[in-house]
């Protein structure tokens, strides 16, 4: 792919504004871009590092969700199930299945049974049944329940980068790679002036609807603008990369439901992911509402949980004794408060925030974007 930048110089404070200027270029931000820009509207995309994808779009899982990860949630189990095979179809030449995915259910400290596990699976639609003997013996039969063998996919962030980079070229939307959006102001006149930092030189533009779509960084822009933050608990996350046991190597694991490990192929870098629900999260906070302050990524030095992972992962499956640390990504994941009680990944949408025009989303997970697509239309 070739990095993009803006086709002509930022707009500045023009008579005639964008119709629509476009905050955060991970997957939302650029689909939001690409629909606005489809509709025949003029749309300047602003992201702030220098390539596309290269924050939470990346730092992630890579995991499509079939639903299975949510039986506590059924409306975003449902939700997740449907949007599955629309992403799968939709950026097929970005997704990966020459693997078998297995969800293992604990027999202590889970929050759903192996009967309550199937069951749910039946009644979202996704396809669930008894991983084959040579998959179960991996597993400590002892801790285990039971394994069964699911339908989930992972995606190519890379080549995911590549597909929407061509899209917003095909889509006209003009992107402007490197360059931070500071804060959002109502304009003199009409719409809204944004004040954008660029190589360090202040620029500006102005755009009658700007979306703002940071995830973590979500109200660093509305705090600096003087609007109200919006209520996100944030942590600071490692995914560990991985080189699996020759055993897993085309495999995927999640142990279910509670404080354990999921195990996946992560096709970006040729490797798997690690994530534990205990050892992934490095630090807490309360973001948005006053509870704390605003922090950013690089506040943090954190160092690498993957011992603990491997550990604790090693207890139900030893040949995860054998695992080799290769690197670890850290990012800043962030979810709606109520998401504490029931694991639900709703995405948020709020149209006028603080000011006509403003609208800011976040995201639940990366095939939740279709669930935009409504809302936008709504």
């Amino acid at each position: 792919m070739r990095e993009f930048a803006s086709t002509r110089e930022l707009p500045g404070t023009m008579s005639a504004p964008l119709d629509h200027a476009v905050i955060g270029g991970g997957l939302f931000g650029c689909f939001i871009a690409i629909e606005l820009a489809r509709s025949g509207k003029r749309v300047l995309l602003v992201e702030e590092k220098d390539q596309l994808l290269g924050r939470a779009s990346y730092s992630n899982q890579a995991r499509v969700h079939g639903g299975y990860h949510y039986p506590r949630s059924f409306l975003t189990a449902n939700r997740t199930r449907v949007n599955f095979h629309r992403f799968s179809d939709a950026f097929d030449a970005c997704v990966v299945r020459n693997f078998q995915c297995y969800y293992a259910i604990a027999r202590e400290f889970s929050l759903v049974s192996a009967r309550q596990f199937q069951e749910f699976s039946n009644r979202i639609g996704a396809p669930v049944r008894e991983a084959p003997a040579a998959i179960r013996r991996l597993f400590d039969v002892n801790l285990i329940e039971s394994v069964f063998e699911v339908e989930e996919f992972v995606f190519d962030a890379t080549l995911l980068r590549e597909m929407l980079g061509q899209q917003l070229q095909e889509a006209g939307v003009e992107v402007s790679l490197g360059t931070r959006a500071v804060r959002v102001q109502k304009s003199a006149t009409a719409g809204l002036d944004l004040t954008l930092l660029r190589n360090e030189i202040t620029d500006s533009a102005r755009a009658r609807e700007v979306w703002l779509c940071t995830y973590g960084e979500l109200n660093e822009v509305l705090l600096e603008s003087g609007l109200p933050g919006i209520p996100l608990n944030c942590e600071l996350t490692e995914i560990a990369l991985v080189t699996p046991p020759d055993e897993l190597q085309d495999v995927g694991v999640t142990l279910m439901d509670g404080p354990f490990f999921s195990l996946m192929p992560f096709p970006a870098e040729q490797t798997h992911s690690l994530t534990h629900v205990r050892y992934t999260p490095h630090a807490t906070w309360r973001a948005g509402d006053g509870v704390s302050e605003e922090h950013r990524l690089g506040d943090f030095a954190p160092r690498s949980n993957f011992r603990l992972m491997q550990r604790d992962a090693a207890r139900f499956i030893p040949a995860m004794q054998r695992c080799e640390y290769r690197k670890s990504l850290f990012e800043v994941k962030a979810k709606l408060p109520r998401s504490a009680f029931n694991d639900s990944r709703p995405i948020l949408f709020r149209r006028d925030h603080g000011v006509p025009g403003l609208h800011c989303v976040l995201g639940g997970k990366i095939d939740s974007v279709y669930d935009i697509e409504e809302a936008m239309s709504a």
